[in-house]
């Protein structure tokens, strides 16, 4: 049994990466006086939701962003899931990435966003994140105080098959730094975020960037953080939030043993393999 405080940061974003940092920290000190062990940052935390910008805030790592991180990790002795930042690896690939950092500052993993948001919804919303960005392949478990947990950004938790994956995997526990929009978010960000969990029967946390009225990029907010039941245990609104709310392994396990779902899949007639 493993039981961790977890913190949400829905952070505005604005076009100033320093200033973007600064932010980041105050709210990651801020939840963590409130007694956070695991904190998590919204997806693109550090630089405006723009494809087209994305290479100019790209960078190496390490580099500026996650140097912040681990340090800002080690200072405040907690697991902190660097929401995701533009990633640009040796070759000049750029990545939408999450960097996660232990206690030590140490880097724990990272997941490189697996599924590209590329959508044109008529009367709504032009995204082509592959204009700019190339697709990661993997999916790793990390543990934190032996919660094990896995990481997905925003659009990969559209895709059921992944996060099937991460529970039969071992994970515990979903965490979803996305920037849904003013299109999908009013639609979809509750119902899929609770579905995921509901399904999986695991915790799930996912971060938004908080509204800013003059980005370009709407982002919808309403971080969220669900029990393995579905049900929805602390919620931001649109604007500058830290949630918060204790996870605990002996309720994914106790609801894993009452409606046990996962154990009753009929392997003989699907599977989902993984390579």
């Amino acid at each position: 049994m493993s039981k961790i405080k977890l913190a949400v940061c829905q952070m505005r974003v604005g076009n100033d990466k320093q200033q973007n940092l600064k932010r980041a920290g105050e709210m990651i000190e801020n939840a963590v006086n409130n007694g956070a062990e695991m904190v998590v940052l919204p997806e693109v935390f550090n630089a405006p939701y723009q494809a087209e910008l994305f290479p100019d805030y790209a960078e190496a790592f390490p580099g500026p962003s996650t140097d912040f991180l681990s340090q800002k990790a080690l200072k405040h002795n907690i697991c902190l899931v660097g929401g995701s930042v533009i990633e640009r690896d040796d070759s000049g690939r750029l990545y939408n990435t999450s960097f996660v950092f232990d206690s030590a500052g140490k880097l724990m993993g990272r997941h490189r966003k697996m599924h590209l948001f590329d959508v044109n919804i008529s009367g709504g919303i032009n995204f082509q994140e592959s204009a700019t960005l190339s697709a990661g392949d993997q999916l790793s478990i990390l543990s934190f105080k032996e919660f094990p947990f896995a990481v997905m950004i925003c659009f990969d938790i559209r895709f059921p098959e992944l996060a099937r994956m991460a529970s039969l995997k071992g994970a515990k526990l979903l965490v979803v730094p996305a920037a849904f929009n003013s299109t999908t978010g009013p639609l979809h960000w509750e119902l899929l975020m609770r579905t995921r969990a509901v399904d999986n029967q695991v915790y799930l946390a996912a971060a938004s960037p908080a509204l800013n009225p003059k980005a370009v990029y709407q982002a919808w907010g309403h971080s969220l953080i669900i029990d393995p039941w579905g049900n929805i245990i602390a919620q931001a609104g649109n604007k500058e939030e830290i949630i918060m709310a204790k996870l605990d392994t002996a309720i994914v396990d106790k609801v894993r043993q009452e409606l046990p779902v996962l154990k009753q899949r009929r392997t003989d007639i699907y599977n989902i393999a993984w390579r």
